[in-house]
């Protein structure tokens, strides 16, 4: 079974971090660009970071020197590191593999939520 299974989320006080990981089965990340996205209550889902499978990375404005996306081709996965978090930054984090064969979208994991609040 294709799928994207992201963890990792849960409630930070602003300031602090999180990590989030996204595993893969039945495709492999190093052949295809990866990228985090989130969606914040009531607003349209937004890009947070992309790689491409070059390696090129790109950052959100709101995100840039907070936030680092990675890829562990070894274990398959793909991971944002998020520090100095915002409560701006609550939302929920979804995974996506840019594959078209799954759709003009590509491939999206169910999400995971992160909440910044004191």
């Amino acid at each position: 079974q294709v799928q994207l299974v992201e963890s990792g989320g849960g409630l930070v006080q602003p300031g602090g971090s999180l990590r989030l990981s996204c595993a893969a089965s039945g495709i492999i990340f190093r052949f295809a660009p990866v990228g985090w996205y989130r969606q914040a209550p009531e607003k349209q889902r937004e890009l947070v970071a992309t790689l491409t499978r070059g390696g090129s990375i790109n950052y959100a404005d709101s995100v840039k020197g907070r936030f680092t996306i990675s890829r562990d081709n070894a274990k398959n996965t793909v991971s944002l590191q998020m520090n100095s978090l915002k409560p701006e930054d609550t939302a929920v984090y979804y995974c996506n593999a840019d594959v078209p064969l799954y759709g003009p979208t590509g491939l999206w994991g169910q999400g995971t939520q992160v909440t910044v609040s004191s």
